[in-house]
């Protein structure tokens, strides 16, 4: 049985963490320097560092604020935001990451996944999707979820695999934030089509909903953000009661 991860994600915005629901209503979650070391200490797994308004904004990740993450952290460590290119992802990963995450330029440019993947390794790449349920159709979304690009969610997720993605980070843009539980069914489509891990993100209120998607072949990993930022759920307590329940997890 592969061991299940609980990753914290670090949404960050003019230098600091921030969280929203579906997307919107961003609201401050702290200093993300702060947040890092407390999950690494905590017994995280992994951590996610997304530059969300980078795109949006038209420029690349901000290093000096991964530098600074990398260096108060020992556990792996992702990076997502304006990527665009291998030289960009080798600065990222210089700077002290250890995978990137490519959403909106790999669906500008799908031949992107392939390079990366070439240059640093399939495990370097988390393909990052962001999608919402449109007429009962899941579709992808992005540019922080501003823009609905006419895609399918589980046509590009394999299309992703093939090009070269290591992972598939899905984040429900109908469930962000809702603290209602993760997009379950859709995550279990997406687990059966692919087979790269798949990490759920999106939903996350309380330890149950990571049982219901940790257990059996939903997602190999749930990621959340406000539960964990505002320690409404602390990640001990978390892996405690996982394991508890037959979830093979590192305590």
């Amino acid at each position: 049985m592969l061991t299940k991860r609980i990753i914290p994600c670090l949404d960050i915005k003019d230098g600091r963490t921030v969280k929203g629901t579906n997307f919107v209503a961003l609201r401050d979650a702290g200093d993300p320097v702060e947040l890092a070391a407390t999950y690494a200490e905590a017994g995280a797994d992994e951590l996610v560092f997304l530059d969300i308004s980078a795109t949006h904004e038209g420029r690349t990740t901000l290093i000096d604020l991964v530098k600074k993450v990398g260096a108060v952290i020992n556990i792996p460590f992702s990076v997502g935001g304006g990527i665009n290119s291998k030289e960009i992802v080798y600065d990222i990963l210089q700077s002290g990451a250890d995978k990137v995450s490519v959403n909106s330029s790999a669906i500008a440019r799908p031949a992107l996944i392939e390079e990366i993947s070439t240059a640093f390794g399939v495990q370097c790449v988390i393909v990052a999707i962001d999608a919402k349920c449109v007429d009962g159709q899941w579709m992808v979304h992005t540019h922080g979820g501003r823009k609905n690009v006419g895609l399918d969610l589980f046509e590009w997720a394999q299309q992703a695999e093939s090009r070269g993605a290591g992972e598939i980070l899905f984040t429900s843009m109908d469930h962000d934030g809702t603290k209602d539980g993760y997009a379950l069914e859709a995550l279990q489509k997406l687990n059966d089509l692919v087979n790269i891990p798949v990490i759920a993100s999106g939903g996350a209120g309380k330890k149950e909903d990571f049982l219901d998607v940790l257990n059996g072949n939903i997602a190999q990993a749930a990621l959340a953000a406000s539960v964990f930022h505002y320690q409404e759920i602390k990640i001990p307590e978390l892996k405690r009661y996982l394991s508890d329940n037959g979830i093979s997890i590192r305590i």
